[in-house]
């Protein structure tokens, strides 16, 4: 029997794709998602994506998605606490596993299988040691598309932001920078790909600083227009 799975879900490119590869795995059975959202802005944590568009994400890939709100500022015991529950509930609903869609930082994998010990669900890492160069090229050729929303300054420039995650967005990278931002240089939200039952419609707003990081705001566009980028 496939084992009943729920996705980590960022809103960005790695989760969307982790989701195209766990759907081909007839020993899984992802059934929904979750995302943490900062409660004070009511965006994804880091992200910066508004609410309504990842609840509109969530639909166009066909999958529920469970909301846990984080405060902020968030201590590592509060993210702590809101996990905790969120796995005692999950394993009450007989969920087996926990996806997430990191690639290659030892400490942050360490971290999940750390906090899931014990509890009866495993944590599985479907896009684990692909070169991210070659992970890149693959969602792009794939048809993933995906816009970036946040970056860091330190390691990106600031025309980075709004960007396309597309073959031009990775030949124009910075030497060093990781091409899927695994260090933390930049983050994305996806909106159409193999995934989608249908694109996400969006358009792109201002772009800010804040807290040191700078954030692109992706617009949500009626379900009747057809426009989207």
């Amino acid at each position: 029997m496939p084992r009943k799975t729920l996705l980590s879900w960022s809103s960005g490119k790695d989760s969307a794709w982790a989701l195209h590869l766990l759907r081909q795995n007839p020993d899984v059975d992802v059934t929904g998602l979750f995302c943490t959202v900062n409660a004070a802005f009511d965006r994804v944590a880091m992200h910066g994506v508004r609410r309504e568009l990842l609840l509109q994400q969530a639909e166009a890939v066909g999958l529920p998605v469970q909301v846990l709100e984080i405060p902020w500022p968030c201590s590592n015991d509060d993210y702590a606490a809101v996990m905790s529950a969120f796995v005692d509930q999950a394993r009450r609903d007989g969920v087996e596993c926990f996806a997430f869609g990191d690639l290659f930082l030892e400490d942050i994998r360490r971290y999940r299988e750390e906090r899931l010990a014990g509890t009866g669900i495993e944590a599985v890492f479907p896009l684990w040691g692909i070169p991210t160069a070659e992970l890149a090229q693959t969602m792009v050729t794939g048809g993933l598309q995906a816009r970036v929303t946040c970056l860091d300054p330190r390691q990106l420039p600031t025309v980075f932001a709004g960007r396309a995650f597309d073959a031009e967005f990775l030949r124009d990278l910075p030497s060093g920078v990781d091409p899927c931002g695994e260090n933390g240089e930049f983050h994305t939200f996806a909106h159409n790909g193999p995934m989608f039952h249908q694109p996400v419609p969006l358009t792109v707003g201002e772009t800010v600083e804040r807290d040191g990081f700078v954030f692109t705001d992706l617009r949500p566009l009626p379900k009747s227009d057809d426009r989207h980028d």
